[in-house]
């Protein structure tokens, strides 16, 4: 993914060579038609039915370990008929089933069989209720066929079908062990009649007259000695940092660790979009085993469920309006582990934040690039490959101290935001005075932005860029982030402020010069300077995050919101990453023409701060597009999309190996609607903006904090905007 390695197609290592010529993957599997449930760092995949057969990716899976491969219901042993599917919450699904050729009531199906699934970070627990519709008494036999492979995720992605593990069973229970993936246990209840000695498959013979019922509940439980990651403790930070113990697990997952929000608008879309955006995220939010009080957000399932420092960040960003607890928290998490040394191997250098957290190393064949063959891609268990998230952790401290962290809690962390500005300087910066980014293990990611495909950052005519390759986008956070720490400095008393200021100034005059490319329809920001210091002029979705970080001026930032809002960049279901003008053009390329949710999103709440009507129309214009495409997802929006024109359409087309739910597609939802309401708060100052993008449609959104307090926010047609619950010690400006 964007900011998660090893879900683009294909990849290769870039060498300084002109152009790229690597090896591909094989197809990743297809992930756009199964059934997700999550409860971080557990992930179920199944098909509609909620079979889990073995095939592809489908399996439970906890830490990256397929736990369980196969679980497979049957009644006289034939599969039941799915005729109904409910998704509650992100943990849990319902699955209502039909029996035929039970009784003499055919052909009418006799029998009713639910499944009601809930994954837990452990495991899972499923219950199956079976129910007769027939007139006379019927004996079935019911049979739950279980089976584990223990493999390893990346092993499943590559396409690999490891064997089923040995199993034993002990008075009914099933149990495997792996050395190095744990233990793995199957307790049903109640106990089932016989265990077949083949084949795990669990059999009870049930008698059921008309309308009775019998359920029968088969609960696994994976246990492992060294996780990586954890699901966060029942512990909510608010506002400014004071930590607050709900009562246990339940009352965890009732009142959640994202605080909550509720939406009435003249648009039911968005109501709907945001309660299942917050439904999937909440799955999502997870620990580090090291630090279980610091939450954050796992970047999505099944292949990402881990920390990652670029998604993360971006999530705990857009999330800034539902509280400060996520994004103190990604701030902890990622600060303790900041690079503190240099390793071209994990690519770790000192101030540097981490790309990606797993508890092995990550090896994929499938995935080999370069020239000839050259290294496959191999990740070691920390890996630092990422040029954007250290100049992004600075943004997000700076931001959620604008939100309402204490002062205690960002004076803690001034001494990480110090060393992240230091990289930036020490280490960040190319010989042409921008901040880049090269593979120098030979054996890690080729590109490094949030775009990090072998294939994303290429001329107008298709020709890749040689490396070292500096992206607009990183310029533009890097400025921001020498702004927000300066400006953190100087609040707090430290020395710098000036040197920081200096740095921004410096990099946003260096990008003005060299930059921006004349076109026949006028100028814009290339994509990036590639290895010899030439622009690299494809026209390309990465302009948008520019708008809003100061790196542009009021004239440069229309002039960008005027190429944003062109048919060949916004589809009618949100930006295109890259332009359908250019020649390496393809709506189903995974970041060369294919539509993002969170692309589109920071794209909005950079055109909402910027000044004239086209900014406003094109942000406009990307909401409607956004809301449409998660409706034509149900409102669970995926990784990407298709970039197809909408021309009538009325959904876009899914890509196929797309992480569903996904995080920074599902905060999306957040990100929209923070934007329509327009409030942007600045606590330290003593002041709060109201700034809707729109008050022609009726708006409501309650449950925003700020300062640690809940608010309403609420917008009707000829009515001056309002606030309720602000804090009084905050001026309002609307």
């Amino acid at each position: 993914m964007g900011g998660a390695s090893l879900s683009s197609p294909a990849r290769e290592t870039q060498r300084g060579e002109e152009g790229n010529a690597g090896g591909y993957a094989a197809r990743q599997p297809s992930l756009h038609r199964l059934v997700t449930a999550t409860c971080a760092p557990a992930v179920c995949l199944s098909d509609d039915d909620g079979q889990l057969r073995a095939e592809g990716v489908q399996g439970l899976y906890v830490g990256d370990v397929r736990v369980l491969s196969e679980l497979v219901v049957s009644i006289n042993g034939v599969e039941p008929v799915v005729v109904g599917l409910d998704l509650v919450g992100g943990c849990r699904s319902v699955f209502e089933c039909v029996a035929f050729d039970v009784g003499r009531d055919a052909p009418d199906p006799a029998l009713l069989v639910t499944r009601e699934r809930e994954v837990r970070a452990d495991g899972l627990r499923e219950c199956l209720a079976i129910e007769s519709c027939s007139r006379e008494t019927i004996a079935v036999r019911l049979a739950v066929r279980v089976a584990s492979d223990m493999a390893a995720m990346a092993a499943v992605k590559s396409g690999g079908r490891p064997p089923a593990k040995s199993v034993e069973v002990e008075d009914g229970n099933l149990r495997w062990e792996a050395p190095g993936s744990g233990q793995v246990s199957v307790v049903c209840s109640p106990a089932p009649e016989s265990v077949a000695s083949t084949g795990a498959t669990l059999t009870w013979d049930i008698v059921l007259h008309h309308g009775e019922q019998r359920s029968v509940c088969v609960e696994v439980v994976h246990r492992e000695d060294r996780p990586g990651v954890v699901r966060a403790r029942p512990t909510k930070v608010i506002g400014k940092g004071t930590p607050r113990t709900t009562a246990g697990y339940r009352s965890e997952i009732e009142q959640g660790l994202l605080g909550t929000m509720s939406v009435r608008s003249d648009d039911p879309r968005l109501e709907r979009f945001v309660k299942r955006s917050l439904a999937d995220l909440e799955s999502l939010v997870m620990a580090t085993a090291s630090t279980p009080d610091d939450p954050f957000v796992a970047a999505g399932v099944p292949w990402f469920l881990t920390l990652f420092g670029r998604d993360s960040i971006w999530v705990a960003r857009m999330l800034l309006p539902l509280g400060t607890g996520i994004a103190l928290g990604t701030l902890r998490t990622l600060a303790h582990r900041q690079g503190a040394a240099v390793d071209e191997v994990t690519a770790e250098e000192p101030g540097k934040i981490l790309h990606e957290l797993r508890r092995e190393p990550s090896s994929h064949e499938g995935f080999a690039g370069g020239r000839h063959g050259e290294a496959p891609l191999m990740l070691p268990p920390v890996y630092y490959g990422t040029v954007d998230a250290t100049p992004l952790w600075v943004c997000l401290l700076r931001d959620a101290w604008r939100w309402g962290l204490s002062e205690d809690e960002v004076g803690s962390l001034l001494d990480p935001m110090e060393r992240c500005l230091a990289w930036m300087r020490d280490y960040g910066m190319s010989v042409n005075g921008f901040l880049s980014y090269v593979d120098r293990s030979r054996s890690g990611l080729t590109n490094q932005g949030w775009k990090d495909s072998h294939d994303a950052i290429q001329y107008h005519s298709g020709r890749l860029a040689r490396a070292p390759v500096c992206l607009c986008e990183a310029q533009g956070y890097a400025y921001e982030a020498a702004i927000a720490g300066a400006e953190l400095l100087d609040a707090f008393g430290r020395p710098g402020g000036d040197e920081w200021r200096e740095f921004g100034e410096v990099l946003a005059q260096r990008f003005r010069e060299r930059f921006w490319v004349d076109s026949p329809r006028g100028p814009f920001p290339a994509i990036a300077i590639d290895g010899d210091g030439v622009a690299v002029d494809a026209l390309a979705s990465n302009i948008g995050h520019l708008l809003g970080t100061g790196i542009l001026d009021s004239e440069e930032s229309e002039l960008v919101a005027t190429w944003l809002g062109r048919p060949d960049l916004d589809s009618g279901f949100g930006l295109r990453t890259l332009s359908a003008s250019s020649a390496g053009f393809n709506p189903f390329g995974y970041h060369t023409g294919s539509v993002w949710a969170h692309d589109t999103a920071i794209a909005i709440a950079g055109l909402s701060a910027t000044p004239g009507n086209a900014a406003r129309q094109c942000a406009s214009s990307f909401i409607d597009g956004v809301l449409a495409a998660a409706e034509g997802f149900e409102f669970r929006m995926p990784e990407l999309y298709g970039g197809q024109s909408r021309d009538g359409r009325p959904a876009p087309p899914a890509y196929p190996a797309s992480c569903r739910p996904q995080a920074w597609s599902a905060a999306s939802a957040i990100a929209v609607v923070s934007t329509l309401a327009g409030l942007r708060p600045d606590v330290p100052a003593g002041r709060a903006l109201l700034r809707p993008l729109s008050t022609a449609k009726a708006l409501e959104v309650s449950g925003m904090r700020v300062d640690g307090e809940a608010l309403c926010v609420r917008i009707r047609p000829g009515v001056t905007p309002e606030v309720d619950g602000l804090p009084a010690r905050l001026d309002l400006e609307v």
